[in-house]
């Protein structure tokens, strides 16, 4: 089975012995997480799509792919030569997965998927969908990994401790805490699958997802007991003894299927969206659901005061790297070999050797011309471009430190533009400068204010098919919710929470042409109070992102007056934060990076 469609043929056999229609396969693990381990990359199996979102479904004579605006160029060229179609997601006359099986499932269908990776709203909203057609579901057999034969291993990297001193609130408080929710809501059992949760929530860190340092687990919490259901391999004698401290019984990780049928007549907080079919149709009827967001999302997004001063700290560590590889560009394209994977690796080594760095906080984006216009684009052998002293290459990368996580995007030039791409490099620049620099009133969410970051680009009758901002954790994942920026409200995504004091956000617009080139200038942003007068309080945001734009793609004719200022503002900061932080030659580049525009 070498390709896609060997191995859809395959799959379709199966199902026709099993007398399933239709399999789903979804891009996801036991637990609902963004990235997934290699262990987990079914939907790249069967479709040939390496993309971080989408959703597989092969019937008994078509195979389709649905997947968003960040991959419809990569998943076109990636797709092409196998039977699987493209679906791209939103646009106009493209039917949606559960429109798309209504019309194809057979009355009294089956719809088979592994019910470990799709989440019960998904899995329920599905069915009753399909209702109409009297179909059921099969959801105890895993498919693709019959297929499968040298599918890697479960992952099982070692859990640490994460010290308080940069936790900043002790796994007891949080636990207390979270009880305490509880009792709000009148919880007697909460069920909690979401790693990013569960390690937050605990204190503990590991590697079990690439670039998020979480670990495989699940929880269960009661007002007396914690059960954390994990591989106990992961786990040496002190982290044990940590665990046990807190009150936790460690149990193994499969066990959890065991134990939630056991419940009865509980009322059990949980969130369908984020726990898998299989765990929820394993509650007895006698429970009452609580289907409600985790607390723990919304505590964790918001950062306490040692949090927010470790993230400053480590936004300055990783200002000095991105600094240092910015001038390496900048002074050898066209001088020494250079792609987009050699700068890659470049700009990779520097933040693995600076102090704290504990990993990427997801893979570097390392993108020249028209690769750039590829929202996620990801270099290999076969798309490498060798870069020159021309035109504009975009690298979007970030770092895991005991201090926080980071997460930048600088477009650059490398050497002469074009009028065309300076225009809309400066618009964008523009753009996430405004937003930057928005201050609002208490009560806000992200889609009040998204048009800071997209009028000039409206005006102009352009826009970006991606949200304008996202939440990030602290030394955890680096798309958190749910805080985000975005204009078009999606429920899905769950980022419209309001902002409050603490959270950490993403500043990204972009402008993207396909088969040309592709523009995203980010920073992060941390939201504080602002002043408080008889209109309420108000809230802004403080930058954390002290890296230049790049002066030498700036026309000042697409900006106005105020542009300039936040413009020639911001870099004036950069310089001040970053010059006692910089060996002299990366200080005097960074001066003359940083000298005002008129």
């Amino acid at each position: 089975m070498n390709t896609v469609n060997e191995r859809i043929e395959a799959l379709r056999g199966l199902m026709e012995e099993r007398g399933i229609d239709a399999y789903l396969v979804p891009t996801a693990d036991f637990h609902e997480s963004e990235y997934v381990g290699d262990h987990f990359k079914c939907r790249e199996f069967i479709t040939g799509f390496t993309g971080s979102a989408g959703t597989a479904v092969i019937t008994r004579s078509e195979a389709g792919l649905w997947t968003d605006g960040r991959y419809f160029v990569q998943a076109g060229k990636q797709l092409d030569g196998s039977e699987v179609k493209l679906f791209r997601m939103g646009q106009e006359g493209v039917p949606t997965i559960e429109e798309y099986l209504s019309d194809k499932m057979p009355e009294n269908g089956v719809l088979g998927f592994d019910g470990r990776v799709v989440n019960d709203e998904m899995g329920e909203g599905l069915l009753s969908r399909l209702k109409k057609k009297a179909v059921t579901a099969s959801s105890e057999e895993d498919l693709i990994g019959l297929l499968w034969k040298e599918r890697p291993e479960l992952p099982a990297e070692k859990v640490w401790v994460l010290d308080v001193k940069y936790a900043g609130k002790t796994a007891a408080q949080k636990i207390a805490e979270l009880r305490e929710e509880m009792r709000k809501k009148r919880a007697t059992v909460h069920i909690l699958t979401t790693l990013d949760d569960i390690v937050w929530l605990l204190n503990i860190r590991g590697n079990d997802v690439p670039c998020n340092p979480v670990v495989l687990s699940y929880m269960v919490i009661t007002e007396e007991k914690l059960f954390l259901f994990i591989n106990e391999k992961t786990m040496d004698q002190a982290v044990r003894e940590y665990l046990e401290g807190l009150g936790v019984r460690i149990m193994p990780y499969n066990d959890i299927y065991v134990l939630v049928k056991a419940f009865r007549n509980e009322r059990i907080l949980l969130e369908k969206s984020h726990v898998n079919f299989s765990i929820c149709q394993s509650l007895d009827g006698t429970n009452e659901i609580l289907n409600q967001m985790n607390p723990t999302s919304a505590a964790k997004a918001v950062k306490n005061p040692t949090e927010m001063e470790n993230i400053r700290k480590a936004h300055i560590k990783d200002a000095v790297a991105m600094i240092c590889h910015l001038r390496w560009m900048k002074e050898n394209v066209g001088k020494i070999e250079m792609d987009e994977m050699s700068a890659e690796a470049h700009l990779d080594r520097l933040r693995m050797e600076t102090e704290g760095c504990l990993g990427l906080s997801f893979n570097t984006i390392s993108a020249y011309g028209e690769n750039a216009a590829l929202c996620h684009y990801s270099a290999t052998p076969e798309t490498n471009k060798k870069l020159e002293p021309r035109g504009l290459y975009l690298v979007d990368s970030g770092g895991q430190y005991y201090e926080g996580t980071t997460d930048i995007t600088r477009t650059i030039a490398l050497g002469p533009v074009t009028e065309e791409e300076k225009k809309y490099f400066t618009l964008v620049a523009a753009c996430m400068l405004r937003l930057l620099n928005v201050k609002f009133p208490y009560g806000c969410h992200g889609y009040n204010f998204d048009l800071a970051a997209r009028e000039l680009l409206w005006r102009e009758g352009l826009d970006f098919n991606h949200g304008t901002g996202h939440g990030v954790g602290y030394l955890l994942n680096v798309h958190e919710r749910p805080n985000g920026v975005r204009w078009r409200v999606v429920p899905e995504r769950q980022d419209n929470a309001v902002f409050e004091e603490g959270m950490v956000t993403s500043d990204e617009p972009g402008l993207y042409f396909e088969g040309k080139f592709g523009i995203r200038t980010e920073n992060l942003m941390l939201c504080v109070k602002a002043e408080k007068n008889e209109y309420g309080q108000f809230m802004q945001f403080e930058n954390l992102t002290w890296v230049p734009i790049d002066r030498d793609a700036i026309d000042t004719k697409w900006m106005e007056k105020r542009d300039i200022e936040l413009l020639n503002t911001y870099h004036r900061q950069v310089y001040e934060v970053m010059a006692p932080h910089l060996e002299e030659d990366d200080r005097k580049w960074l001066e003359a990076a940083t000298r005002p525009v008129e």
